[in-house]
């Protein structure tokens, strides 16, 4: 396994206007081009779609090199994208909001399997309007939306914890896949940005990515339960690929933990194939996550036979486009 430095945060431009392409019609939106679960055999088909939607000539908020490399392996790690006073303002947030989660029972509060240890608080921006001005900040969303070639807003936000001693792993899994199959997302035109608000080291369970594997869809086996999302949430087991598809693509691509200081920021495609350990360590690992999504690529109806899942996990009544802004430290004080 090999543990890239992150890179350095320089941003070409304070670019905050987004592009406009077309959108899907309605009857292209339902045709389901990933196909999986629902009595399909495991399989890895290529993806047909783009990682990068950008039009050609658009100017790109950071080096295209940059780019280039997000491109070909599916993420990117920049270290320094927020400074030590933002972070310690997020982090007093971040720790106002679990204190509160402690004593509330909330749909959106998701606790570690077995304890009552707070795992993830799901949609944090209508929580908390700090997190909703980071969640809009032009160094995340202006570059998604450079990425994904036109507005976007929030699918889905939230806060992972991961406690010292008591954090859960997550499994392998690709996000668009139960995106797609669960959410009735079209296409593959979303991506996720995490901003490590303690420090991410290859110790405490951080993420770890199968660089390449964005580039191929990965079909699983299984049905989809009723209310899946509750099981899921503590410990994914539909949706999951074979053994054997997860050898070929690691196998091919490598294994490459995305550790990085607090003030980091990991960027990585829908369709990436993911997942993290347990943190066995003192040291918490807590992250804000945010989804973004392409607003001509909003969910419809799920791809299987079961209702779709609530909003808090997947937006489906303020799909608009994000309006994209700047901050200062100051910004980001505990609500």
């Amino acid at each position: 396994m090999t543990h890239p430095a992150p890179i350095p945060w320089k941003p070409k431009s304070s670019r905050t206007d987004t592009m406009n392409t077309a959108t899907l019609t309605r009857e292209e939106s339902r045709t389901d081009l990933y196909p999986s679960r629902g009595g399909m055999q495991s399989s890895i088909v290529p993806r047909t779609h783009p990682v990068v939607w950008a039009p050609a000539g658009t100017p790109a908020p950071v080096d295209q090199a940059l780019i280039s490399q997000y491109e070909r392996d599916g993420f990117l790690v920049l270290r320094d994208v927020f400074s030590p006073q933002e972070v310690a303002n997020l982090q007093a947030e971040l720790d106002r909001l679990r204190h509160e989660a402690q004593a509330d029972e909330r749909p959106e509060i998701v606790t570690e399997k077995g304890s009552r240890q707070v795992r993830s608080i799901f949609k944090v921006h209508e929580l908390s309007a700090v997190f909703a001005r980071l969640a809009a900040d032009q160094r995340l969303a202006g570059l998604a939306s450079y990425l994904l070639g036109e507005d976007v807003y929030l699918h889905q936000t939230r806060l992972n914890y991961k406690p010292g001693f008591h954090g859960k792993e997550f499994y392998w899994h690709s996000d668009f896949e139960t995106w797609h199959i669960e959410d009735g997302m079209p296409l593959p035109r979303a991506l996720s940005i995490s901003i490590a608000l303690t420090d991410n080291t290859p110790h405490n369970g951080p993420l770890l990515v199968m660089p390449g594997s964005h580039k191929h869809y990965v079909v699983c086996e299984g049905e989809t339960p009723p209310d899946n999302y509750q099981m899921s949430l503590q410990a994914q087991e539909i949706g999951v690929p074979s053994d054997e598809n997860l050898h070929r693509l690691a196998s091919e691509g490598g294994l490459v933990d995305t550790a990085g200081p607090a003030g980091s920021v990991l960027i990585f495609d829908s369709n990436l194939m993911h997942g993290s350990n347990s943190n066995i360590t003192h040291l918490p690992r807590s992250n804000a996550f945010f989804v973004y999504n392409a607003v001509s690529n909003a969910v419809q109806a799920p791809f299987c036979q079961q209702p779709p899942r609530p909003e808090f996990i997947a937006t489906r009544r303020n799909v608009s486009p994000l309006k994209i802004r700047s901050n200062r430290a100051e910004d980001f004080l505990p609500s």
